[in-house]
């Protein structure tokens, strides 16, 4: 079974404790209707695992399938640099399917951020590295679609279902 390669650091956007039992690492798009289905999913894993769960998000854009998944994920990164990665992160795949320019200004402005060194941002693709990093990660890891998932460096190829993954959780945190 396929290993994470890249090994969680405090570089990664994580929500959860750095001691947690199980750690859940999801690349993502935020194009993609997959990862849209398995948002609500991963929120309620984290309800029900509390303080034994930490979640981390990685980029993993599938451009060739999604020409807004990229700027998106440049948005989220943008947005990470500010303090606000999950807030952005949460509102990309809750209004994924009008990802483009009115709602990241949007997204922009409800949470706060300079609109005017957002749109600098995406023009320079000042987070475009980071993105790229986050997907050639996951190349390396094994992942050729999106959503995978990680639990504990271990790739998840269960069913993506609260069923399955919370036992693959529970699991990892009994060994």
């Amino acid at each position: 079974m396929p290993k994470l390669t890249v090994p969680v650091s405090k570089e990664d956007h994580a929500e959860g404790m750095t001691d947690a039992r199980c750690t859940l690492v999801e690349y993502g798009d935020y194009q993609c209707l997959n990862c849209g289905a398995a948002y609500p999913l991963v929120k309620r894993l984290q309800r029900h695992f509390g303080s034994q769960l930490r979640f981390v998000f990685r980029n993993f854009p599938m451009t060739r399938l999604h020409a807004e998944a990229e700027n998106a994920a440049q948005v989220a990164e943008f947005a990470g640099a500010h303090g606000k990665f999950w807030e952005v992160h949460d509102l990309l795949l809750e209004n994924q399917l009008r990802l483009g320019d009115a709602l990241y200004a949007e997204i922009g402005e409800q949470c706060g951020l300079q609109l005017a060194d957002l749109r600098d941002a995406l023009q320079q693709q000042v987070f475009l590295k980071r993105v790229r990093d986050d997907f050639a990660g996951g190349v390396r890891s094994g992942v050729n679609g999106t959503p995978t998932f990680f639990v504990n460096d271990e790739r998840f190829n269960g069913p993506k279902d609260f069923e399955h993954l919370s036992q693959a959780i529970e699991d990892a945190i009994r060994q």
